[in-house]
């Protein structure tokens, strides 16, 4: 039977310091922190979405990932409901370095080299 995809329940974002990360996604982003499950997982939660922090060295037998799961090869892209110019002048507060902008996305770094972009719908 063929089925299509309803939504994203969460992604995985390999990290180097689960602390680091979710400090710096939370400070920056502005996202929640949750810890769930037995293992004490650390979850982000912005909206209605996930991204779950795995500690690269996860023993992959308790928490199975993808080929690749060196932290820095997320590349992200959120939407905000703001308009560029405060978008960059928050990262600069935050001591964030903006990678390129203004164009349609912000480009930014995470704490672990992931590309963080943030876009906008609203006029330039």
């Amino acid at each position: 039977m063929r089925f299509t995809i309803d939504r994203i329940d969460h992604l995985v974002l390999n990290v180097a310091d689960v602390e680091i990360a979710a400090a710096w996604y939370q400070r920056v982003l502005g996202m929640e922190r949750e810890e769930f499950g037995p293992h004490r997982r650390t979850a982000l939660k912005f909206g209605g979405q996930k991204i779950n922090l795995r500690p690269a060295d996860s023993d992959p037998g308790s928490w199975v990932t993808g080929v690749n799961a060196a932290p820095g090869a997320g590349d992200l892209c959120f939407i905000t409901a703001v308009g560029p110019a405060d978008v960059i002048a928050h990262l600069h507060d935050c001591g964030v370095t903006v990678l390129e902008g203004p164009v349609p996305h912000e480009g930014a770094l995470g704490p672990d080299g992931n590309l963080v972009e943030i876009a906008s719908y609203l006029p330039r």
